[in-house]
């Protein structure tokens, strides 16, 4: 059960830092966030960033063996790239839907799933 509330907080962990990281490009759409100076963008792209924090701290507690978690420190950073990959792919093609994914990206997938394989082969 630890291992499954370690994903979920991953999963909203890294979409409230997708957000911060990427949101502010469509901020050219919202009427008052189009001004917006460099220094606005990161005060705001910071207070996103802030409850990724707050969810990403107690995941990789809840999540590692050292705290009583399934998850050595390798297999929990493996979880969390690729559960911020797919986070951002979710994130790419519902909020920039310009960006089209192509065999390649589909390629890098394949390899992302092998090495979470491989990263728990050892079990």
């Amino acid at each position: 059960m630890k291992g499954l509330w370690t994903v979920v907080l991953l999963a909203l962990s890294n979409t409230f830092m997708t957000f911060a990281w990427y949101g502010h490009l469509r901020f050219k759409n919202i009427s008052w966030a189009k001004e917006l100076g460099l220094v606005s963008i990161i005060l705001v792209s910071w207070g996103i960033a802030f409850f990724e924090y707050c969810l990403q701290v107690p995941a990789n507690r809840l999540g590692y063996l050292g705290h009583g978690g399934p998850f050595n420190l390798v297999q929990l950073k493996v979880v969390q790239e690729v559960t911020g990959l797919t986070v951002f792919t979710i994130f790419t093609l519902l909020v920039f839907r310009t960006e089209q994914l192509k065999w390649n990206h589909l390629a890098a997938a394949v390899l992302l799933v092998a090495a979470t394989w491989l990263v728990f082969k050892d079990r």
